[in-house]
C-alpha cells in the first residue's frame, strides 16, 4: 500500500477520529461531569443543559451539535460534513454504552485534566478532518455573513454561556469551566500544530548573499530570494536593488539563526512572524527518516 494512497490515509484519519472521540468522552466523564463543571461551544451548552436537568449528555451531545452540522453543509464538504456526524455520533454512542470512571473529586485536577483531555479529543478529530464541537462551523458561518473574525463570534458565544454557568451552576463552578475551557484550547492547538512551533523569517540586508549562503550550509535549510528597493532616503525610496531573504525555521532553531544574522549584519532589518504549518521543502524533508 502506497504511504500517499487513499485507503492509508482514511485509515489514518479514522484512527485520528476514534482517538479523538475516546479522549474527549473520558474528559467528560471521568472529569468535568463529576464535579458540574461545563467547556466552551457546543460541548459546553450540552455540559450545562445536562447539569442543570435530567437530560443525558450523550443524547444532549448529538442532538445541539446537529444545528452546526447543517450549517457546516452549507459552508463545508460533504466529506467534511460526514466525517463530523460520524464523529459526533461516535461520541453520543461511546458515552451512552461506555462507563469510564471518575478519576478525581479534586476540583483544580478535575478543570485540568477535564480540559486537556477534551482539548486532546477535539483536536485529533481535527486532524482526523471533522469537528466535535460545532462552535466553529457556526463561527464560520457569522463571520462569513457579517463580516467579522471567527474569533470574535466564538469570544461573544463562551461569554454567554460561561455567564449563564455563573449563574446555574454559582460563580465557583463557573470559574473553574473557564479553566477548563483555557486547558482545552491550548491543548487542541497543541494537537493539531505539535510541538514544533514555526516562524517565518524575512530578512533585509546588503550582506543577503553571505546570508543566505551561511543559512544554507550552517542549517541545512531552505531560503527564498525576493527582488526589492529599499523605501527609505530623501526621495523616499533607494534606487539601489536589494535581495530580500525569506526562510521558515523552528522556534528552537531561532537563536542560531538570529546569530548568523548578526555576525554578517548587526544592521539587518528582520521580521519574525508566526507560522501556524508548513509542508514541502528542505525544511520538512530533514525530518523525515533517512
Amino acid at each position: 500500500m502506497s504511504p500517499n494512497s487513499p485507503t492509508k490515509r482514511n485509515i489514518v484519519e479514522a484512527l485520528w477520529i476514534l482517538s479523538g472521540v475516546f479522549a474527549a468522552a473520558i474528559g467528560l466523564q471521568s472529569f468535568l461531569l463529576p464535579n458540574n463543571f461545563i467547556d466552551g461551544g457546543a460541548t459546553g451548552i450540552s455540559l450545562l443543559i445536562a447539569e442543570t436537568t435530567t437530560l443525558d449528555i450523550s443524547y444532549l451531545i448529538l442532538v445541539i451539535n446537529m444545528p452546526f452540522v447543517i450549517v457546516g453543509y452549507l459552508q463545508m464538504s460533504r466529506r467534511f460534513v460526514f466525517k463530523t456526524i460520524t464523529a459526533v455520533v461516535a461520541l453520543s454512542l461511546v458515552l451512552a454504552l461506555v462507563q469510564f470512571p471518575i478519576i478525581t473529586e479534586d476540583l483544580l485536577l478535575a478543570s485540568v485534566f477535564g480540559g486537556f483531555f477534551l482539548g486532546a479529543g477535539i483536536g485529533l478529530s481535527v486532524r482526523g478532518g471533522c469537528v466535535i464541537d460545532g462552535t466553529e462551523i457556526l463561527a464560520l458561518f457569522f463571520s462569513r455573513r457579517f463580516k467579522i473574525s471567527m474569533g470574535d463570534v466564538i469570544v461573544v458565544i463562551n461569554v454567554i454561556i460561561f455567564g449563564a454557568s455563573a449563574w446555574l451552576l454559582g460563580t465557583e463552578a463557573a470559574m473553574y469551566s473557564m479553566l477548563a475551557y483555557f486547558v482545552a484550547s491550548k491543548t487542541m492547538d497543541f494537537v493539531i500544530q505539535g510541538i514544533e512551533e514555526y516562524l517565518g523569517i524575512t530578512i533585509i540586508s546588503r550582506n543577503s548573499v553571505r546570508i543566505k549562503e551561511a543559512i544554507v550550509s550552517e542549517m541545512n535549510t531552505g531560503v527564498t530570494l525576493l527582488n526589492g528597493k529599499g523605501g527609505y532616503g530623501k526621495t523616499g525610496e533607494d534606487t539601489k536593488n536589494l535581495t530580500i531573504l525569506y526562510t521558515v525555521v523552528t522556534r528552537l532553531e531561532y537563536l542560531k539563526i538570529s546569530r548568523i544574522i548578526d555576525d554578517l549584519d548587526d544592521q539587518a532589518f528582520v521580521v519574525i512572524q508566526g507560522v501556524r504549518d508548513v509542508r514541502g521543502g528542505i525544511l520538512k524533508r530533514r525530518h523525515t527518516p533517512q
